[in-house]
């Protein structure tokens, strides 16, 4: 899935393919606000970790589950 971040004072939000569900992130973006993390962290398809300072944290958009497309066109 498609995963967005915002983040305080920077021009560009971070945009990455995570493996994780949307419960997953949701939880991960809970303990980071709550205080009970002092990082975001996400790990993305290929395995690197992304951590984002929890008070830096400006938003996350989480997207659709999608299924890996397979062939060339759609039918």
């Amino acid at each position: 899935m498609e995963v967005k971040i915002g983040v305080a004072q920077a021009p560009r939000e971070i945009v990455i393919e995570s493996s994780q569900t949307a419960d997953e992130v949701e939880n991960a973006v809970a303990k980071a606000l709550d205080g009970t993390s002092k990082f975001f962290s996400l790990t993305d398809e290929h395995g690197r970790r992304i951590l984002v300072p929890a008070e830096r944290l400006a938003y996350v958009e989480i997207g659709e589950q999608s299924a890996r497309k397979v062939g060339f066109g759609t039918i």
